[in-house]
């Protein structure tokens, strides 16, 4: 399983936009051939910082998904939201919890 974790800083002034635009992106991503699971986390005590953990079967997976027309627009449409360039680390998933953690396709 290849997993990406994405950093994201966004201006306060643009943080409900860029909940709702990253909703839509995670809910296209995640009926992607080969995505295991896409979700969108928001920081509680912060509501500036989001990570993205996004994970696909193989890094080929991975790297469709930036080709994608929903992922295209989603990264033109919040590019001056952002408060600093996000920061990505790649892990290598070695296993899910359970099925429950899954999305149903």
């Amino acid at each position: 399983m290849y997993v990406t974790l994405v950093y994201v800083q966004v201006k306060p002034e643009h943080v409900d936009e860029f909940r709702e635009a990253t909703l839509e992106n995670a809910k296209e991503s995640n009926a992607e051939p080969g995505n295991i699971r896409f979700d969108v986390l928001q920081l509680k005590q912060n509501p500036s910082y989001f990570v993205l953990y996004e994970a696909y079967e193989s890094a080929d997976d991975a790297s469709a998904h930036k080709g994608t027309p929903h992922y295209l627009h989603w990264r033109d449409k919040v590019a001056d939201w952002m408060a600093a360039p996000r920061q990505s680390a790649v892990y290598e998933g070695l296993e899910l919890a359970n099925d429950f953690w899954v999305s149903d396709k």
